[in-house]
């Protein structure tokens, strides 16, 4: 297994890059902590988002970002992962950067995010998001 914390070498950033749903589904239950489930990121992706960004380290998946999409002018950030070993390096700032630069491209006038409260400095100090109100119903 590659040393994914060597500094030396640069993660590469790819919009819409490919990736396995075992390494995402791995990646996700690092980030989230819970067990590793088996979902079809791939199809989701593909039928739901605008796009979404990975991160690769040595051929590694390392960090993740998707942007899911109304069809028109609102775009959604989802699911912004960095594995532990390559967290505080600013991978997951790039991820948000390339994508807002391709929710813009699209013609996206929007891009919505949530969080839990220990990630307000992240979004709002490091990507660039403001304050705003919204709502929330609890569906489970």
């Amino acid at each position: 297994m590659p040393d994914d914390s060597h500094p030396s070498i640069t993660p590469t950033i790819e919009w819409r890059g490919a990736f396995d749903n075992a390494e995402l589904n791995a990646l996700h239950a690092e980030g989230f902590e819970h067990r590793v489930l088996e979902d079809d990121w791939w199809g989701q992706v593909n039928r739901h988002s605008l796009g979404w960004v990975c991160a690769r380290k040595s051929g590694r998946l390392i960090g993740f970002v998707n942007v899911a999409w109304d069809g028109g002018v609102h775009a959604f950030l989802l699911d912004t992962l960095v594995t532990i070993a390559c967290r505080r390096q600013g991978l997951a700032s790039a991820l948000v950067e390339e994508a807002v630069q391709h929710a813009r491209a699209a013609g996206c006038e929007w891009l919505h995010v949530d969080f839990d409260p220990h990630l307000r400095d992240f979004y709002w100090k490091r990507c660039g998001f403001r304050p705003t109100d919204a709502g929330l119903i609890a569906l489970r």
